[in-house]
């Protein structure tokens, strides 16, 4: 009995000894792979062609977008990537409300409206767009009453509301959006956190952990990982 127990404590102690060991040799070749791609060793990294995301966006939970300077360090680095038109989305609207000193600090200006080509191609600075889940909502509402007030005097009858009608009617009251090619989460949560679904059709989403445990490496190898896949969009 007693070499049975004794057996059993030993085998966990030494199964506990090997996890900690792979913990820790895990922990170490991330921490050189990071150290080694911030330095520019790997070619790979320093030929990543950023133009192939045209639109990023980048999720924070709400607690964590109270650190304003993370974020304006994360934008800095997505910046020296090249990456140059951002979507900055929280739910609560975070954000939103440090828009001034996120642009100044960035030397970035507001997305308006409606982009010329050239701005959206080939933008001279970065491009700011604040998005929280109120405008989602208010979206949704404006364009169901855009709907209701366009069909409400029909024939009787029933309209088919297909994704180009939805499509259109978010346009008008605008509240469309450019669809991210990639979105970047940052916070525990494994999910968008409401960002507008209809702005997530062909839309790439990587979980990137804590915003405070962020790292410049991980986002050079998110994007890279990006413009390396081959998208589907179906016929």
């Amino acid at each position: 009995m007693q070499v049975t127990r004794f057996s059993a404590i030993l085998l966990w102690n030494v199964l506990h000894f090997l996890v900690t060991i792979w913990y820790w040799v895990n922990d170490v070749y991330y921490t050189l792979e990071s150290y080694l791609i911030t330095c520019g060793f790997f070619k790979k990294y320093r030929s990543l062609d950023p133009s192939k995301v045209k639109y990023l966006a980048i999720v924070i939970e709400s607690e964590e977008a109270h650190q304003i300077s993370e974020v304006i360090e994360l934008l800095h680095w997505v910046t020296a990537i090249g990456v140059k038109n951002v979507c900055l989305y929280d739910m609560e609207g975070v954000l939103k409300q440090s828009q001034e000193t996120i642009i100044a600090e960035c030397d970035a200006r507001p997305r308006k409206a409606v982009e010329t080509d050239e701005a959206v191609l080939k933008p001279s600075q970065l491009i700011l767009e604040f998005v929280s889940v109120s405008d989602g909502k208010e979206g949704v509402v404006k364009a169901a009453n855009l709907l209701f007030s366009k069909y409400k005097d029909g024939n009787g009858d029933k309209t088919k509301f297909t994704e180009p009608i939805i499509d259109e009617a978010l346009q008008l009251v605008g509240c469309s959006g450019p669809e991210p090619d990639l979105l970047l989460i940052y916070g525990p949560a494994r999910c968008h956190l409401g960002f507008p679904p209809w702005r997530l059709s062909y839309t790439e989403i990587v979980h990137m952990g804590n915003l405070k445990s962020k790292k410049y490496s991980f986002l050079i190898k998110a994007i890279y990982r990006f413009t390396t896949v081959c998208q589907n969009y179906g016929t």
